[in-house]
């Protein structure tokens, strides 16, 4: 949710403290702030706002030099998005600085308890009482790391806490539960920050920190980090390489982080790929760690998740059920643990997560837990929350994301379905070794079919900046590519601001049929002809019914389906590809179009309004 950076270490914590959160900005964007330690002092700036707001209140009133220092990026929760809102938070004394990510439950009493005691507290926020009980503490015992014990130790809630004090210049304290921080180990000087970008300029060495944990970063010529649980016992450092560079998180040329991590899709679905088949032929998914005796005794699949995620576990769903023969649902990770779902030792549970924070997927996952069931993990970052707390988990390498509409990480999770629902085919005996073999040789056909849509799209944008205007665009589809036109959908409310629906083709004449008016936009998601004909046939038939009422159809078909064309005012091509895959192909033109079409309204695609890239909070 909300960008966090931590430094100690030798160079000027300001610039490498701001350096941070110009890669986090993502994660938040209300407002920012700064705290350096300088002259036994803490002297700190604070701007509602993007981040652009702080660095010009530090040019007319810069803070003095220091080597440690915290920063923050906010998506407000606790109060709106003001100065005095903004982190970091002090104590009445200003000793003590606080950045924040999540949200403390119990605040309100905590606050009533500071209060009676005579603290004085100046925002609105639930992150201010910890820096007051910080200060409390930190005053009876003097070491920085036992306070932020004693304090944890108190709350309630998801947090993730990076804390200074004047008395201990060289020492940054963080603590996490459900929200996470990871640590950046260099040369003499080290980082605490919510996400590996904010760091990976200067170190690529990092350290996992585990849920309920405190770390504390000492620099005292060499950096020590010590991690303990939140009792004070030792914990195990667990130490990891990152493996993608600083020029993987700029824009490189592009004019967005969204377009770019759009061209990237090809790329990432061939590294979601990589290493999967063994030397006999068979699919290898070493990270799963589900013994294949109990992947056999499974009889239900259910798929938690949310957005854009749980568009892919829509489509994952057809290829669970063709493949395996298991049932399989679906479920919005919002809900799920408030219907009372059936579950038990037998049930297997898929949880699709980009960031491996979804705070609404990490609880029902908990929630499959306690029944009994097994769950696997599809997530793109490593050490996150959820892959730690799953029983196995498929990584789908996809690189960073930094747009907070997804779409890089969307393609990487359906090809991480896939091969999730052929390794269940293969260990349960419903798919054959050669057929298994088959459709990964077609997987790894998709990367150049991508590159070829791609290639094809400027006929696309152009048509989108002419729908700059348009107030609603409808989206239809059949079997597969029903969810892609949800996934479609969701990426035009989010980047364009604009009313957009995804409808089952097949349900138009029970409603929806009814919003089809003279010049609407209307894209149609057209199944392969050579799969289920009789599903080609009825879309068509779809496509002839708002046409005959004056909508505009704008039709993704593949190439050599000439049957569209006399009812297509605008065809887009796909590459031919196997009926259950098509949504690799057919989904990227519908994230072209709202790219563009966003664009063109003037709207910022990479930081759409209200949204932040990890929902960490329920």
């Amino acid at each position: 949710m909300c960008g966090i950076v931590g430094y100690v270490g030798s160079q000027s914590a300001l610039e490498v403290v701001l350096a941070g959160l110009r890669r986090l900005e993502y994660r938040g964007y209300d407002s920012a702030g700064v705290a350096v330690l300088a002259d036994g002092q803490i002297a700190s700036a604070r701007k509602s706002g993007k981040l652009v707001n702080l660095e010009k209140a530090l040019v007319d009133r810069p803070l003095p030099a220091g080597a440690t220092g915290i920063g923050h990026t906010r998506w407000a929760t606790h109060g709106g998005p003001t100065d005095r809102n903004a982190h970091p938070h002090l104590d009445n004394a200003g000793r003590v600085a606080v950045v924040h990510n999540g949200i403390i439950e119990n605040f309100a009493a905590l606050r009533a308890e500071l209060a009676e005691r005579g603290h004085v507290l100046s925002s609105e926020t639930d992150t201010e009482v910890v820096a007051h009980l910080l200060a409390e503490e930190f005053s009876g015992c003097a070491d920085l790391a036992e306070a932020m014990r004693l304090v944890c130790r108190r709350l309630q809630g998801a947090f993730t806490l990076v804390a200074v004090h004047a008395d201990v210049p060289d020492v940054v304290v963080g603590a996490r539960r459900n929200s996470p921080l990871v640590v950046g180990v260099g040369e003499g000087e080290a980082f605490l920050a919510s996400d590996v970008a904010a760091f990976i300029a200067h170190t690529r060495s990092a350290v996992e920190l585990g849920q309920d944990q405190v770390v504390e970063v000492r620099r005292d010529g060499g950096v020590e980090v010590t991690v303990t649980d939140f009792d004070g016992r030792p914990a195990e450092v667990r130490p990891f390489r990152v493996d993608w560079d600083a020029a993987a998180a700029e824009k490189g040329g592009y004019p967005s982080f969204m377009h770019k991590e759009i061209a990237e899709q090809p790329r990432a679905v061939a590294d979601t790929l990589l290493g999967r088949i063994g030397a006999d032929g068979a699919l290898t998914l070493d990270e799963l760690r589900i013994p294949a005796a109990d992947l056999r005794d499974v009889d239900k699949v259910v798929v938690v998740a949310c957005g854009t995620a749980f568009h892919a576990g829509l489509i994952a769903k057809y290829a669970i059920e063709h493949w395996t023969r298991l049932p399989c649902e679906v479920e919005l990770a919002s809900e799920f643990r408030y219907r009372d779902p059936i579950l038990d030792a037998r049930s297997l549970v898929i949880a699709i997560s980009q960031s491996g924070e979804t705070m609404d997927t990490l609880m029902a996952l908990r929630h499959a837990r306690e029944q009994g069931s097994r769950v696997l993990a599809i997530c793109n970052t490593n050490g996150s929350t959820i892959p730690r707390e799953s029983d196995a988990v498929l990584y789908t390498h996809a690189g960073p994301e930094v747009a907070v509409a997804s779409t890089k990480a969307f393609l990487t999770q359906l090809v991480a379905c896939y091969l999730v629902a052929l390794y269940l085919g293969q260990v349960r005996g419903t798919k054959w070794g050669d057929e298994v073999l088959g459709v990964v040789r077609d997987l790894a056909d998709i990367g150049d079919a991508v590159e070829r849509v791609l290639a094809g799209m400027e006929p696309l944008r152009a048509l989108a900046r002419s729908l700059a205007g348009a107030g609603t665009v409808l989206f239809l589809g059949r079997h597969v590519g029903y969810p892609v036109a949800l996934e479609g959908a969701l990426k035009l409310k989010e980047l364009a601001y604009m009313h957009a629906e995804g409808f089952a083709a097949g349900e138009l004449k029970h409603g929806p049929i009814a919003l089809v008016e003279p010049g609407l936009p209307v894209v149609v998601v057209v199944p392969s002809p050579r799969g289920r004909s009789v599903l080609h046939d009825k879309i068509v038939s779809n496509i002839q019914e708002i046409r005959a009422r004056g909508a505009r159809t704008i039709v993704i078909a593949e190439e050599g389906d000439d049957a569209v064309l006399p009812y297509a005012d605008h065809v887009v091509r796909v590459p031919v590809t196997p009926t259950l895959l098509q949504p690799l192909v057919t989904t990227v033109p519908l994230q072209v179009f709202a790219c563009e079409l966003a664009v063109a309204r003037g709207n910022e695609v990479d930081q759409p309004r209200n949204l932040a890239k990890s929902v960490t909070v329920e």
